[in-house]
């Protein structure tokens, strides 16, 4: 039976749901992690990351055998790679954690394996990973030399996944499918049809990574539309909230909310692949980019506004004496997830600038990262209600739609979400 074994490597946010996915349907799964302490929460039938329902997925592939979690890759018959590319120095896409996982995988590679780079990634990818592969194993060949004849093949398939939602659309969402050769597309087709209900459309390596690119910076755009919107509407006197409700009613017409920004591993990130490859042809891409970078700040200069004006009205106080309690650190609504998130980025900022205390309220995570302790302090929503002077609602998480509004207007608030609209 082809794929006996499949191997997932990094158990992230997208690589731990897959695994368990093709666990669920009884295939033996390895997975490989570099963070050991990741390792060993899975081994034990737990989960290190908040998805809904992947918890019973993980615990019950783990007690039956079908999932083991290890540090150094082992062989397996379909390699799936789904591991971080963020950016690095001036929005240059960083490879090395691709490099990283090509070159450990390399050693256990046999005739006939299947590797898929799940990763988002810029143009291109695909291809430099297939050349440290057969950098790394010379004794193999390649579909970039061999065509369809090659001992390996490789194919780019990335994820369209929802946080909160993963592992309904891992397995109802088509995929985008790219081989480096047909074969390479088929035996991948033959890989996903294991769990993925949805349709697998066949395309070349190089559309697929563009797909993921294309469909992530749509969405940027259409966003930075209704951010620059929300900002326009600050300066004529106008609510915003009112007046997309307004002109969504136009049969044709369907703008976004805006926000504090655009977070996330993906429409925060993704769009600069595109710019690194085309900076001359990818305008409206980077002014889009321009316009959802530049949305944290102008929230903080709402925040320095708000303090002078509260102690114009309070002048035997000082700004030591004001408590300021973000409501929201997840890059959106209902998830754990702090990467690339506008809402942390400006907590950060706040405590940075501010000489009084800062609190965040974020229900979706027990204690602060590390870094962040010293800064901000992890408390409840009524102890923020109850002791702060102005409120920023940064995530509109259900919890802050559930508290009666009243109780955030008795402040001066700062509603980046349009809870209060």
């Amino acid at each position: 039976m082809p794929f006996a074994t499949i191997s997932v490597i990094g158990l992230g946010y997208i690589g731990l749901p897959t695994a368990a996915v093709f666990a669920s349907r009884k295939k033996k799964v390895i997975g490989v992690d570099v963070n050991q302490s990741a390792v060993d929460i899975i081994n034990r039938g737990q989960i290190h990351i908040v998805e809904p329902d992947l918890d019973m997925v993980v615990h019950a592939a783990v007690t039956e055998g079908y999932l083991r979690a290890t540090t150094k890759p082992e062989p397996a018959d379909a390699f799936l790679i789904a591991v971080p590319t963020p950016f690095k120095g001036n929005h240059e896409p960083d490879l090395s954690y691709i490099e990283s996982a090509s070159k450990s995988i390399a050693p256990v590679l046999k005739k006939g394996d299947l590797v898929i780079l799940e990763s988002t990634s810029p143009v291109g990818a695909t291809e430099q990973m297939a050349a440290w592969l057969s950098v790394a194993r010379p004794d193999l060949s390649f579909p970039q030399t061999h065509g369809e004849s090659s001992d390996i093949r490789i194919a780019h398939c990335p994820e369209r996944v929802l946080p909160g939602h993963v592992l309904r659309e891992l397995v109802q969402n088509d995929r985008v499918i790219g081989g480096m050769t047909p074969k390479c597309s088929e035996l991948a087709i033959s890989l996903y049809k294991i769990f993925v209900q949805g349709e697998c459309i066949v395309t070349n390596a190089r559309t697929a990574e563009m797909c993921k690119l294309t469909e992530n910076s749509f969405r940027d755009v259409n966003i930075a539309f209704a951010n620059e919107l929300s900002m326009i509407c600050d300066k004529l006197d106008i609510s915003v909230w009112e007046l997309i409700r307004l002109a969504n009613r136009h049969p044709r017409v369907n703008i976004l909310q805006p926000g504090p920004g655009v977070g996330g591993h993906c429409i925060a990130v993704d769009p600069w692949f595109i710019v690194s490859k085309t900076p001359e042809q990818a305008k409206l891409i980077r002014t889009a980019r321009e316009v959802n970078d530049s949305k944290p700040q102008w929230i903080i200069e709402k925040v320095k506004l708000a303090i002078s004006e509260f102690l114009k009205d309070k002048q035997d106080r000082t700004a030591r004496d004001i408590t300021i309690a973000c409501f929201g650190l997840a890059f959106k609504p209902d998830i754990d997830d702090l990467r690339e998130s506008p809402a942390l980025a400006i907590a950060m900022q706040i405590a940075a600038l501010h000489s009084g205390r800062v609190f965040t309220v974020e229900p979706n995570i027990e204690k602060l990262p590390d870094n962040l302790v010293t800064k901000l302090e992890l408390t409840n929503i009524e102890r923020s209600l109850a002791e702060a002077d102005i409120v920023l609602l940064l995530v509109d998480h259900k919890e802050f739609k559930d508290t009666p509004k009243n109780l955030f207007l008795e402040k001066i608030c700062i509603d980046a979400r349009g809870i209060l609209s």
